[in-house]
């Protein structure tokens, strides 16, 4: 009976990186696997509003390229905040995610305190869109252009009130934007929502506001208020009729809402790539290019890099309007 001989040292080295190797693979299987269940993606406002519809275009479109159910999760209130914060501490495995709007911005920027950090707890992984907000007034108002408004709030400062959906919101921020670029100064009213502004605006009460074009623009096609300037850089195919807020007056103001997906710090770096690589591909839909329009916003497809610069300068931005034009947090 032959005698066994002794392994070489050879031979316990290559057994010894196979055992290492079979380590490994249930990791890279994994990671190549995702995503191998449901994908949550969550809306931090109510059901019904853009956030809410584009967030379910998004989903529907993307569970068919990820192969995997991506469900829509609302969670409301805090201006964002809550849905916001259940993201931030999610684990970072690719399967919670947050269709953020301009508001993270905002909110982060108002001084409340929050138990989050947007650039450390979140990590960008596209924009998806971005759409013009349109300065409108009552048609009460003798102003018929962007310049005659100007004017006449420059001749009369604290003269013209504007509203709003409450204190610190884009709407705020936004005119506020507007106000110092104009050199003006107006009277805010704060509302719990901008349907109750819209109402006063067309009875004559309240002089300016600065909704988004998809909000205003059947009430100025109805003639219930006058349009004077979209804020983005083009005209709204929604209403290619109103001049630029360039065109009408005030060169260079450019203000528009954004939405984007973002998911927890610490994202696997395939996950991210294969995110942004689908969510791109999404935008580039027919369907889906439709479904922005109706929102009054155009796709904007790029890296994950590019959409944490946006957010980096819009906190910088809007961090600035807050300080300069002394809004405290409510």
């Amino acid at each position: 009976m032959p005698i066994p001989r002794p392994a070489t040292r050879r031979a316990m080295l290559t057994a010894g990186l196979a055992l290492a190797a079979g380590a490994l693979l249930p990791a890279a299987a994994g990671a190549q696997e995702w995503p191998s269940r449901p994908i949550r993606l969550i809306v931090p406002f109510a059901p019904g509003g853009s956030n809410d519809i584009l967030g379910r275009v998004l989903a529907n479109k993307l569970s068919a390229r990820l192969g995997q159910p991506v469900v829509v999760e609302n969670k409301g209130g805090g201006g964002g905040t809550i849905g916001t914060d259940f993201v931030a501490k999610a684990p970072p495995d690719g399967y919670t995610l947050l269709f953020a709007s301009i508001s993270i911005t905002t909110n982060a920027a108002s001084g409340k305190k929050l138990s989050y950090d947007i650039l450390k707890d979140l990590q960008p992984i596209g924009e998806v869109g971005a759409g013009p907000f349109v300065i409108v007034v009552s048609n009460e108002l003798k102003a018929k252009t962007l310049r005659e408004f100007i004017d006449l709030a420059r001749a009369k400062p604290g003269s013209i009130s504007y509203g709003t959906a409450g204190v610190g919101g884009i709407n705020h921020l936004g005119t506020e934007l507007f106000a110092s670029a104009a050199k003006i100064e107006m009277v805010h009213v704060p509302y719990k929502g901008i349907g109750p502004a819209f109402t006063d605006l067309m009875g004559g009460s309240l002089q300016m506001l600065l909704p988004t074009v998809s909000s205003a623009v059947q009430h100025i096609n109805a003639g219930k208020m006058r349009g004077l300037a979209v804020t983005s850089a083009q005209r709204s195919p929604l209403a290619p009729d109103i001049p630029t807020a360039s065109e009408a007056g005030l060169p260079g103001f450019v203000l528009e809402a954004w939405w984007g997906l973002l998911g927890p710090a610490r994202m696997p770096a395939a996950v991210v790539k294969r995110l942004n690589d689908e969510l791109n591909a999404v935008l580039a839909l027919p369907e889906v290019k439709e479904q922005l329009l109706q929102e009054g916003a155009t796709p904007l497809p790029g890296t994950p890099e590019q959409f944490g610069s946006l957010i980096r300068s819009e906190l910088a931005r809007w961090t600035k309007v807050i300080k300069d034009a002394n809004i405290q947090p409510e």
